[in-house]
């Protein structure tokens, strides 16, 4: 038996006989037990989608009764309720993850089957469920067309970019991936065409155009190969300028020389070459500028499928780390997991690599809310960085490790990983790493009150000056956020507000912003603007919410749904 919830709902027998279920409400009851993640018991159903009936239970066993006439006698009783579909049945929405699931078919959950008169919690938790689906089908197609353009499958690439972009026209990242495989195809004028007709379309009804990454997607090739040399030759000796260009700063030169290496490096045909160039130029797109991660994927991608093809497991290793890392900053987290357990696999215990591995799972699973594994992951990231004297790596896990326990509510942990992070950054002279410790540090002085607000505040004056000096949307935002905590400590409400107002527009400026920030800055303003202007506040919430499942902030989504229900009581 085959049940199909995403879309229109259907229900087919093992003879492809169709089997109708009467009513709406029906669908309701099915998807609800179905996705639940605890047992429900007959009466809390029937209160969140009968709350108006005369008989709430009647109409529950009216749509149980509906539903067993379609998948059999056993399904759906008990109280709490059980699904007991039969065996071997399907049910699309719960094989999201199947190697032969095809999110091309899939549509909306319950699409056109609006249950009537069911109660707020019923609405929330159709509205949260619907955008987490879509999310994993975004990550989804993602995911497929990012292994279909590395194994060159461009024609399979083609048809998951174009039904990707359907679904959400103004998601940049959506463009890259279909500029890309026009290019790939052979194709580089419908690429350009498609560039200059999206340019047009965002300018129209965003008011703005998208970033300099979608252009540099469509280009023709990686970049033309410096005359005079060996291809081999001229890979490594752009290699080395291109990494010197960007440890100097000077990002576009670097990558520029990046490209060219890559370029020299296909003519050697030689995979071991090309994985190391494609793997540095996807990790200088994705650290070094901010809205190319989408690009940078790609080519991290092909570098992995290169380097397994050379049997240099180290470069793969390090192609699947950065991607995870691109994947967890964009709240892609199941993704990003995946990724960090396939980099332990490939680290071959690597101290390097195992450190990388478990910093980018920790970083990946404090977002998700996952704050105990998160914790344990930092704690052999450091464990291994302290004894192979991985400064650098230690530095970042202290950092981003001090933003997780303070999240987790452990403020005396986070003090002192941001305290040591700083004293790092100096002591490495890691001058564009040291505003995120330094914001996190004023935050925790917010909470415990061992400063004022006001000083916390002048103290972040300085942070603010170095990060918009840095160009970093993330540190810029960040520092926004808590001067606007500051402001919020002392009752100014209308200036927390336009401090977070700037922080929102700082780190959604780029198309890869941090989403756990932005998350964090959203709450923030919500929560804050229920007692400044409470009327913008439910709209605001709802927002939040979808936004929280997308990109699966649980922490986050929990407190925001808490505040939804404070909007609907007022």
């Amino acid at each position: 038996m085959r049940i199909r919830l995403l879309g229109k709902p259907t229900v087919t027998s093992f003879d492809g006989a169709l089997r109708p279920v009467r009513g709406h409400q029906a669908w309701a009851v099915l998807a609800r037990v179905l996705l639940a993640d605890r047992p429900l018991s007959r009466r809390q159903l029937a209160a969140e989608l009968f709350p108006d009936t005369a008989d709430p239970l009647g109409a529950l066993r009216w749509c149980l009764a509906a539903l067993r006439r379609a998948l059999g006698p056993d399904a759906m009783t008990g109280d709490p309720l059980r699904a007991n579909l039969p065996e071997n049945s399907r049910v699309d929405v719960l094989s999201l993850d199947d190697p032969d699931f095809d999110p091309i078919e899939a549509d909306e959950l319950l699409e056109g089957h609006e249950p009537e008169a069911c109660g707020p919690e019923f609405s929330t938790w159709l509205l949260v469920e619907r955008t987490r689906i879509a999310a994993r089908m975004d990550e989804r197609l993602r995911r497929e067309t990012l292994s279909s353009l590395s194994t060159m499958d461009i024609e399979r690439a083609l048809v998951l970019a174009r039904h990707a972009v359907q679904r959400d026209p103004f998601d940049e990242g959506r463009h890259v991936l279909l500029v890309k495989a026009l290019v790939l195809s052979g194709n580089p004028n419908a690429a350009r065409l498609h560039v200059e007709n999206v340019e047009a379309d965002f300018l129209r009804e965003l008011g703005e155009m998208p970033t300099a990454a979608l252009r540099s997607a469509a280009r023709a090739s990686v970049s033309d190969m410096p005359p005079g040399t060996g291809p081999a030759r001229v890979a490594e000796t752009l290699i080395e300028a291109g990494k010197a260009a960007l440890a100097a700063g000077a990002a576009d030169a670097g990558i520029d020389c990046l490209r060219r290496a890559a370029a020299a490096a296909e003519q050697t045909g030689d995979p071991g070459p090309l994985a190391r160039c494609f793997v540095e130029l996807g990790t200088a797109l994705i650290h070094s500028v901010r809205g190319y991660d989408d690009e940078g994927i790609v080519y991290l991608r092909q570098a992995e499928e290169a380097a397994m093809l050379a049997q240099t497991r180290p470069v793969a290793c390090r192609a699947v780390l950065e991607q995870s890392y691109a994947d967890a900053l964009a709240g892609r987290r199941p993704d990003a997991r995946r990724l960090s357990l396939r980099a332990l696999e490939l680290s071959d215990y690597d101290p390097e690599c195992l450190a990388a591995a478990h910093c980018f799972s920790g970083f990946n699973l404090a977002d998700w809310g996952r704050y105990r594994e998160a914790s344990d992951e930092y704690d052999r990231c450091l464990e291994i960085a302290r004894s192979r004297g991985l400064k650098r790596r230690q530095t970042w896990a202290l950092g981003l490790g001090a933003w997780g326990h303070l999240r987790a509510g452990d403020l005396d942990r986070a003090e002192v990983w941001a305290q040591d992070a700083i004293l790092q950054c100096e002591d490495q002279r890691w001058l564009s790493f040291r505003p995120w410790p330094e914001t996190v540090l004023s935050e925790i002085e917010l909470r415990t009150e061992t400063s004022s607000p006001s000083r916390v505040r002048s103290k972040l004056e300085n942070t603010l000056a170095l990060s918009c000096q840095l160009s970093d949307p993330c540190w810029e935002a960040a520092a926004c956020r808590v001067i606007a905590l500051s402001h919020e400590g002392e009752g100014q409400l209308e200036q927390a507000l336009a401090w977070l107002g700037r922080a929102l527009r700082v780190v959604t400026r780029v198309s890869d912003p941090y989403a756990a920030l932005w998350t964090r800055i959203m709450l923030d303003q919500a929560r804050i603007s229920l007692s400044a202007d409470p009327a913008a506040t439910e709209t605001l919430t709802r927002t939040l919410i979808g936004l929280a499942a997308r990109t699966h902030a649980n922490n986050e989504l929990s407190e925001a749904l808490t505040l939804l229900g404070d909007v609907q009581a007022k």
